[in-house]
């Protein structure tokens, strides 16, 4: 590269560090968003990275994936340790905030509580994050013998019953530009294996209102989701009950989960409609 050229690309840079955009929207701050491109950059796949593995996958100069990250490193969102980046605590703060705005996590807790203790099942609540889905609450049974998911876990979407509910609430638009970039990974021998199949899968989702996983992320596990839409009939979460495959049967996870878990759905769904 020539030293005119790295010399415009560096006022880029600044250019837009500093909120200008190329596009002469003045509203629109290019730093922020970028901020926000280098957070989501960072996966369960990829938890800690270097400045260049970042500036690849953004494909931001490194100049400006540097300013961004330090900045996150300085601000605690983010900590470096010799040549590697990875993201810290805090930044859960963002997601929690936005759904506090939101009342969802008052509004759900309570539901799945009663669903955790009338099922005997652990149940979770979990939100689209990208390319996966981040599981933002929980309750679990009194078994001694349950599944269990972290808060703030997050899982590949195509390979749970979560993800597919959420993909299924995306427009066609969106759902291509992510079957185009998609990458699968065998994780068990039931693991969907192509984007053919998982097209017909989420297409299958939307006709039934819910998704059904098989052993697909984690052998010896089935999990069951359906849709939690927000006042505007948006789909904004998923509902989700995961259970040991030697306890549940596939046939009565459908028969007997399913009731329950479109029940709980429909509670969460006109307390929304109130708000």
């Amino acid at each position: 590269m020539s030293a005119s050229a790295i010399d415009q690309s560096a006022d880029e840079d600044a250019g837009l560090i500093a909120g200008e955009t190329d596009d002469g929207d003045r509203d629109y701050v290019a730093s922020l968003a970028r901020g926000l491109e280098v957070i989501c950059a960072f996966t369960r796949d990829t938890p800690a990275m270097t400045l260049s593995d970042v500036a690849k996958v953004t494909g931001m100069s490194r100049a400006t994936t540097r300013r961004l990250l330090l900045t996150l490193v300085r601000e605690g969102y983010a900590e470096k340790r010799d040549r590697h980046f990875s993201l810290r605590p805090k930044v859960l703060q963002l997601g929690y905030s936005a759904l506090s705005s939101v009342g969802i996590l008052d509004i759900v807790q309570p539901v799945m509580n009663a669903l955790s203790q009338k099922t005997q099942e652990s149940i979770y609540t979990a939100v689209l994050t990208g390319d996966e889905v981040t599981y933002l609450a929980r309750s679990t049974p009194d078994r001694v013998i349950s599944v269990s998911i972290n808060i703030g876990n997050r899982l590949p979407a195509y390979a749970v019953s979560t993800g597919r509910v959420l993909l299924a609430g995306e427009s066609d638009e969106t759902l291509e530009r992510y079957f185009s970039r998609l990458k699968l990974e065998k994780h068990t021998s039931n693991t969907v294996r192509s984007v053919a199949q998982l097209r017909a899968i989420i297409a299958e989702t939307r006709e039934l209102g819910y998704s059904l996983v098989d052993e697909e992320l984690e052998e010896g596990v089935r999990s069951l989701s359906v849709p939690i839409y927000d006042a505007g009939g948006q789909v904004i979460a998923a509902l989700n009950a995961c259970c040991p495959s030697m306890r549940f049967p596939v046939q009565d996870m459908r028969e007997q989960l399913v009731p329950e878990l479109r029940a709980a759905a429909k509670s969460i769904n006109e307390r929304f409609q109130q708000q």
